[in-house]
């Protein structure tokens, strides 16, 4: 995508257009919408033309307005007039040349095959993902510094059309940088979801900035179908186990809220989540002595940490032992299963597979009902 700057000067280099430009009509619900049903922070509507109006409601908890992203394709932009003031950016299509800022982005990006449109990341070290890092390995992808502080002159250079960031706030002054620039910077929200099928429907976001809606769709389609063929199944298991999340850090045990991503993960694999009344989607913290109190005798203990052995974790704190769970052998991690430079492949690509990640879970707190399913992310803790 050129930048916006450079709009101006497309208008009179393609001269042989018709003189007369057309003004566009603003998509409105009426048109083709693309159907967001999960992702609450997320409306996509698509005109006859191509062009595509993109609505992120909530780039950051507690945003005070939503940011609207026109996406016009590239032959329409000279001899079309849009009221520039009425969207956060607008956007040429497809997008060729483009630098994401999380590591939940690059499963995307590889699912819709446009990879090979990734030229900058910050902090590359964290991407596990094979196919990516041979692209890093190879110099088609620069590291552009950290996510807080991006090296600006670094991502200039690379020349992006666009630059999809993320951030818990409005006050990332290199994102500031690079709009002056001219390079548009359209906000990802995905990691406010609190709805596993709603983190993963995000791939519609990216899908419009590279012409690829039908296969988002059918990606998308198969995930949902998989995750609620998987909590069908679960729900008719005969038993509920109780289950306990977290460790201690510094003498605090920190844990998901009643209503965070885990938490629905684990209402959906049919487990009793101890602390599934409490109404908080972030963190919990709590005393060990609270978390002794309510889940001393949980049947399963998930996601302590990223402890990888109970040796390792009997070592660490000797209130571990205390826990039934613990002593029966129920403990189960994500941190097991890694990417080539040691990064979490759980925090990369979970959001994007919630179906993995309930198949895991379903095959683990009801053993049987997925015989064939070989744990992908969450797997029992080594000895």
């Amino acid at each position: 995508m050129k930048r916006l700057l450079i709009l101006f000067v497309l208008v009179s280099i393609i001269s042989c257009k018709p003189e007369k430009k057309q003004e566009s009509i603003v998509p409105t619900s009426s048109q083709d919408t693309t159907v967001v049903t999960y992702a609450d922070g997320l409306s996509i509507s698509r005109e006859t033309s191509g062009i595509s109006l993109v609505e992120v409601r909530s780039p950051w908890p507690g945003a005070e307005k939503p940011f609207r992203y026109l996406l016009v394709p590239r032959e329409q932009l000279a001899y079309t007039t849009f009221d520039k003031d009425a969207y956060d950016a607008i956007i040429a299509t497809p997008v060729e040349r483009i630098v994401v800022t999380s590591t939940t982005h690059i499963p995307a990006l590889e699912s819709l095959g446009v990879e090979d449109k990734l030229v900058g990341f910050p902090e590359t070290r964290y991407i596990s993902s094979e196919k990516t890092r041979k692209r890093i390995e190879s110099g088609q992808i620069t590291d552009v510094g950290s996510n807080e502080a991006v090296n600006t002159e670094k991502l200039l250079a690379l020349q992006p059309e666009l630059v999809v960031g993320f951030s818990i706030d409005n006050r990332n002054q290199a994102y500031d940088v690079i709009q002056r620039s001219g390079i548009p910077v359209v906000y990802n929200g995905d990691w406010t979801e609190s709805s596993p099928l709603g983190k993963a429907e995000w791939i519609k976001f990216f899908a419009p900035f590279f012409g690829k809606e039908q296969e988002a769709d059918s990606i998308f389609s198969q995930i949902e179908q998989d995750y609620l063929a998987a909590r069908k199944l679960a729900a008719d298991a005969p038993e509920r186990p109780t289950v306990l999340c977290g460790a201690l850090y510094k003498d605090i045990w920190y844990l998901p809220g009643g209503n965070s991503w885990m938490a629905r993960f684990l209402e959906d694999a049919n487990a009793n989540y101890l602390w599934s009344d409490n109404e908080d989607s972030g963190s919990l913290s709590l005393s060990v002595e609270s978390v002794l109190e309510t889940a001393k005798n949980a049947d399963s203990w998930v996601s302590p940490s990223q402890y990888t052995s109970y040796k390792e974790m009997g070592a660490a704190n000797r209130h571990y032992s205390q826990f039934l769970a613990f002593r029966e052998r129920q403990v189960y991690t994500f941190a097991r299963t890694t990417g080539e430079t040691g990064g979490l492949l759980y925090y990369e690509l979970a959001p994007n597979r919630p179906d993995l990640v309930l198949k895991d879970l379903v095959s683990l707190l009801h053993p049987g009902l997925l015989p064939d399913h070989q744990p992908f992310f969450f797997k029992p803790l080594a000895d």
